[in-house]
């Protein structure tokens, strides 16, 4: 394998693996490039030069960048050979990997899990997310939806991230669990901690992230008991309830929570306000999009495209393999760059453009891909599609106003707050 260098040009580009040594432009684990929202060229050099990379004595370790769809796709074809299990799947401290293993705490959730588990606890929650489900659910999230809009001001600044985006995202998230409604913005709090990945950088906030996730914890634990003589019930907790999971040990309970208010978070949430800061910032297809309504379910694609609210997910290979002509060792890490995928220009035509009619918007990787897919996509795209027809239905404009202040971190891709002012057109 290659000392540290990096090319100028892809035709120039040696056969060995480009391997850099952090601190390293290329080391996309940094939380400041999503912070001050640059990371879109350094994606780019290396889809040109080195699409496939390895970084090492990073923050997290030693990684492989996997920056292109073909060979993400690849790796989540062959989820056997490239495990979410075994070390997890989000880039993770060198502090929290050197933690004695009587101080590691694991909290299992389906998604980071192998077959057969995998497929035995997603089987349990993936009824919830039919499109008979969406169906039932469509007049609710309209009406919800409605009722926050028709209370929003006209010219006047308020945090669209808070009041619309997050509130539409907790409502839901409380009618799927039928959490108790005045308690419904805890499901915020502790899906902000639950997906913080920076949080495990230093001892001081993994006690304080592991706090609130026991909290979390406590209370569902408190739901459960009450359900338990209930019987069954479409919510999501009366599923695992009344399911092979209902013996599940108190940890695993714990992570598959967390999985799903955090699935049903962040991806909804952040494209939701991915809609007004990036047609704010593509004024032509606002335009377009405002002319014609009829676009609607594709501009929602495209958003999700545009925005990929979960940066990356990670894969570790169980083998000695070969990996479009680099030698991936067993126990490599590979960090799956979902958010430079869909910005492939091999894939996407003028990526980094919101594009409200893009033809291929579909074929973005922001859910993931194979046996891992989001099972809840079907939920994320029906909000996001009602926020937008609604807006259009009144003829509200949101305006942005300044810079909104982002997420920093290399998992979770959003927003923490942006001022807007709602106008008619």
């Amino acid at each position: 394998m290659a000392t540290a260098f990096k090319t100028t040009a892809a035709e120039e580009a040696p056969k060995d693996t480009v391997v850099n040594t952090a601190p390293h432009d290329w080391d996309v684990s940094r939380p400041e490039i999503y912070a001050e929202d640059r990371w879109q060229p350094i994606f780019a050099e290396m889809r040109r030069e080195a699409p496939i990379n390895k970084i090492v004595d990073s923050g997290y370790g030693d990684y492989w960048n996997i920056t292109t769809a073909k060979p993400i796709q690849h790796i989540e074809a062959l989820p056997d050979l490239f495990s979410s299990e075994a070390t997890g799947i989000t880039l993770v401290g060198k502090e929290a990997q050197d933690l004695p293993e009587d101080q590691v705490v694991e909290m299992p959730m389906f998604i980071a899990m192998d077959r057969p588990k995998h497929t035995e606890q997603r089987r349990v929650v993936a009824p919830a997310f039919t499109p008979s489900e969406m169906t039932r659910l469509t007049d609710d999230v309209r009406g919800r939806t409605a009722e926050i809009l028709d209370n929003l001001p006209l010219g006047q600044s308020f945090d669209w991230v808070d009041q619309v985006s997050i509130e539409l995202t907790t409502q839901m998230l409380a009618l799927l669990f039928d959490f108790p409604w005045e308690d419904r913005r805890k499901l915020t709090f502790w899906s902000d901690w639950a997906g913080n990945v920076e949080a495990m950088r230093t001892e001081e906030l993994r006690q304080e992230r592991l706090g609130h996730m026991y909290e979390m914890g406590a209370y569902f634990q408190k739901l459960w008991n009450e359900r338990l003589e209930a019987g069954e019930a479409p919510d999501l907790l009366s599923r695992m309830i009344h399911s092979e999971m209902r013996d599940m040990d108190p940890m695993t309970f714990m992570g598959n929570l967390i999985l799903l208010i955090v699935g049903g978070n962040d991806t909804t949430r952040n494209t939701m306000s991915a809609y007004a800061y990036g047609l704010d910032q593509f004024p032509d297809e606002r335009a377009k999009l405002e002319q014609n309504p009829d676009l609607i379910p594709n501009a929602v694609q495209e958003l999700i495209r545009w925005q990929t609210p979960l940066a990356h997910m990670k894969r570790t290979a169980t083998q000695d393999t070969e990996l479009f002509g680099h030698q991936i060792k067993e126990g490599d890490r590979l960090a799956l760059w979902y958010i430079s995928a869909n910005r492939d220009e091999s894939v996407f035509e003028d990526p980094d453009r919101l594009i409200v009619d893009r033809e291929n918007a579909r074929r973005h990787l922001a859910f993931g891909y194979g046996i891992h897919r989001c099972v809840g996509a079907r939920l994320a795209e029906l909000q996001v599609r009602i926020l937008l027809e609604e807006m259009a239905k009144r003829r509200l404009r949101a305006n942005v106003i300044g810079e909104p202040d982002r997420v920093p971190a290399c998992f979770v891709h959003g927003y923490r707050a942006m001022d807007v002012e709602l106008s008619r057109y």
